[in-house]
C-alpha cells in the first residue's frame, strides 16, 4: 500500500483549514453610535461647531478650532454595564493645518479607582489629511466596569480637526 498521495495532500488540506479559521471575523457588538447630525449632547462647545458642509457620511460633522493644545469632551455615555471585553471609540477624522498631533482619547472611570485613559496614538494625524478612520482601545478584565466613559478629541498644538461617524463597539478579548 502507497501512502506517499496522503503525505502531500494532508499538508495542503491543514493549511486550507487553518487559513480557514484564522480569516473567520471577530464578532464585535456597536454599544453606542453618535450620528454628528446636531450638537445634541456634544459636551464640550467652545471653538466647536456643526460643520454640514464638510462631512464622512453626508448629514454634517463637528469641526474643532484649536489655537493652542485643547482636548474636547464631545460625549459622555455614562453606566455602560460592560466587562471582560475590549471597548472601542472608533471615528473618522479629517485635519487642516494641524501643528502637532490630532487623536482620538477615550476616559473610563472606575467606581473606587478613579479614571483611564486610552489614546489612539498608532495613528495620529497632523498637517492636512483626508477622512481617516482612527480608533482608541480599552482592554476590560473580568470584573472591571466601567460607570462613565468619555469620548475626546485631542489636538496637540493648532489647527482645525473634524470627526464624523463616532462609535462605541465591544470586542472579545
Amino acid at each position: 500500500m502507497n501512502f506517499l498521495p496522503w503525505r502531500k495532500i494532508l499538508p495542503v488540506l491543514l493549511g486550507l483549514l487553518v487559513i480557514h479559521c484564522s480569516s473567520e471575523k471577530v464578532k464585535t457588538v456597536v454599544l453606542e453610535t453618535y450620528p454628528v447630525n446636531s450638537m445634541d449632547g456634544v459636551i464640550s462647545l467652545t471653538h466647536v461647531s456643526l460643520d454640514t458642509s464638510i462631512s464622512y457620511d453626508g448629514n454634517g460633522s463637528l469641526k474643532f478650532m484649536a489655537q493652542q493644545p485643547t482636548s474636547f469632551s464631545i460625549y459622555e455615555t455614562g453606566d455602560l454595564e460592560i466587562e471582560n471585553c475590549c471597548l472601542i471609540y472608533q471615528a473618522q477624522i479629517r485635519t487642516r493645518n494641524v501643528q502637532g498631533d490630532a487623536y482620538l482619547e477615550m476616559w473610563c472611570h472606575f467606581p473606587g479607582k478613579g479614571e483611564f485613559f486610552s489614546r489612539a496614538l498608532n495613528s495620529i494625524l497632523s498637517g492636512d489629511t483626508n477622512w481617516t478612520r482612527q480608533e482608541s482601545q480599552f482592554f476590560l478584565k473580568n470584573g472591571e466596569n466601567p460607570d462613565n466613559v468619555r469620548l475626546n478629541v485631542v489636538i496637540e498644538g493648532s489647527g482645525t480637526v473634524w470627526i464624523d461617524d463616532i462609535r462605541l463597539i465591544t470586542a472579545p478579548l
